[in-house]
This record gives structure tokens, sequence and C-alpha cells, in this order.
């Protein structure tokens, strides 16, 4: 199976991040386009994050990490399997601040500078508005202060360099993060669901917590409503006395909360073990 997954950018070390947490480690620090991992039967394709979704379309790798931005702007048939929680963003419509548009549909005959011209194309389409885009590879922001367009259809993700330079939203177009993605033909390959199920793990583990503690058999309801758990807590016989081991999966944010309420009634032997992967 080969991986597709940015050779730089922001999605780039994130992506490699994720897989090395669900066991997959590239073998090599050299930036190969294409390189060995610790599994014999999986390589890492290295590519930009625009030309992903076309190569795992056409089978130059079976699965893929990108942007959803990228995706939609590629209009490729390939199979979204997971949202990956990282890389967000919005793709907004931008005016300068001291400009009249008010509204998406003041720029009716205005020239709209993107990176992304297949989605402005569709976008001012759909709204019955008749729009010159103008492709640019980067610096969008810049480009209504040089002359050569009205307005910029770009991503923000914190606003700061939009606010840098002096630009205002107008409108939202499309929210986006890192997504893995699939050629359809490969889908229920073992592999590609083992894989799925794997970076899955690894996100329903982020900031969960296994808490262990023994309690007096006499407080096992109070501690259940303190840390009812996913499903409810495991429960099991301490060999000696009236005592008994609680075993729970807690968020990370709870625990500043419930330790000190788990102590006040009597629980003790506590250990908090972060966890690697949760399937469900």
């Amino acid at each position: 199976m080969i991986i597709a997954i940015p050779n730089k950018g922001r999605l780039s070390e994130p992506s490699l991040e994720l897989l090395r947490e669900a066991g997959i480690k590239v073998e090599s620090s050299e930036r190969r386009l294409i390189v060995p991992t610790n599994n014999p039967r999986i390589n890492i394709l290295f590519a930009r994050a625009k030309d992903i979704p076309h190569y795992v379309a056409n089978h130059s790798a079976d699965v893929g990490i990108t942007g959803y931005d990228m995706v939609v702007e590629s209009g490729e048939d390939v199979k979204v399997l997971l949202k990956l929680g990282f890389g967000k963003a919005k793709l907004v419509v931008a005016v300068p601040m001291d400009s009249d548009v008010k509204s998406v549909e003041d720029l009716n005959g205005k020239r709209i500078a993107t990176e992304f011209k297949n989605i402005a194309e569709r976008y001012f389409k759909e709204k019955g508005l008749k729009v010159k885009i103008v492709e640019v590879s980067g610096a969008c922001e810049n480009a209504p202060y040089i002359g050569i367009a009205d307005a910029i259809l770009d991503l923000t993700s914190t606003g700061t360099t939009l606010r840098v330079n002096n630009l205002r939203v107008v409108e939202e177009v499309l929210e986006t993060e890192a997504v893995l993605i699939a050629n359809k033909d490969v889908v229920n390959e073992f592999e590609v669901k083992a894989l799925v199920t794997s970076i899955q793990g690894v996100l329903n583990a982020k900031g969960m917590m296994y808490l262990m503690m023994n309690i007096p058999a006499d407080i096992l309801d109070d501690v259940k409503r303190i840390v009812p758990g996913l499903k409810g807590p495991t429960v099991m016989k301490v060999e000696n006395g009236n005592m008994l081991a609680v075993h729970v999966v807690v968020h990370e944010d709870r625990l500043f909360e419930i330790l000190e309420k788990l102590k006040k009634i009597g629980a003790r032997d506590i250990l908090i073990i972060p966890i690697q992967r949760l399937i469900y």
C-alpha cells in the first residue's frame, strides 16, 4: 500500500506524526519521492498537497492525507475516509477594510484573486455572479493592493494574516481540515481498513486518560457518579479486604475536578495512564 502525504507545508509534519502514532514509521530521514516504512507492505509517497487527490484517484497512491479544500478544488472522485482534526481553516472571500463591498453580491463584475480557481468558479456561478478569476500562486492577500483584484478567495485559520493585511471577511465559502482519502477501488481492502481503524483509534484517544484506583466497596455508587466512563467503569474485586479496583476512561480536561472528589470520598492508589489508541 502507498500512502501519499504532503512533502511540505502545515500538513506535512502532523501527517507524519499521526502515522507514527498509528504505528507506521518512515524508515529514512531523506525526503525522497517514495520511502519505506517499518511495515514492509507500506510505503510513503511525498507529494504536493494539491497533487495528492490526483495521485490517489489515478492509483499512483492507494490512500493519502491532504486538505479537504484540495480535494474539492481537484474535483477528483476519491473517497473521504476520515477527518483528521488538524489543519483546520476556512476558505473565505475577503476585501480591503475600506472597500465599498458589503456582501458577496457586490462583487458582481469584479476581479477575484485566488489559488482555488475551480472552487471560486463554482461558488460564484452558484451565486449567479459574473466575476473575473485572477489565478495567483502565493501572497494572495497582496492582490487588491497591487491593483490586480478587487477581492480575494483564500484560506484563513486565525484571521491574523487578513488583519495584518487590512482585509475583512465578506463571506465564508468552505470549512477545511486534513482528511484521509482513498481510491474508491481499494476502500474495502484489508490494509486500508486496518489503516482507518488504527488512525481512528489514535483520534479517539486524543485527550483521553486511563484512570485506575482502589476504593472501598461501599462507595462504588459515588465513584460511578463522579466518573461514569464511556460505557460504565470496569470493576474488579481486590483479593484482600473489602476493596474494589475500578478502571475507567476519562478526558484529561476533567482530571482537575474529579481527582480531589475521588480522594475525598475514599479512593486511593490512583494511577493515571495516557491512552495511545481507543477502539470503540
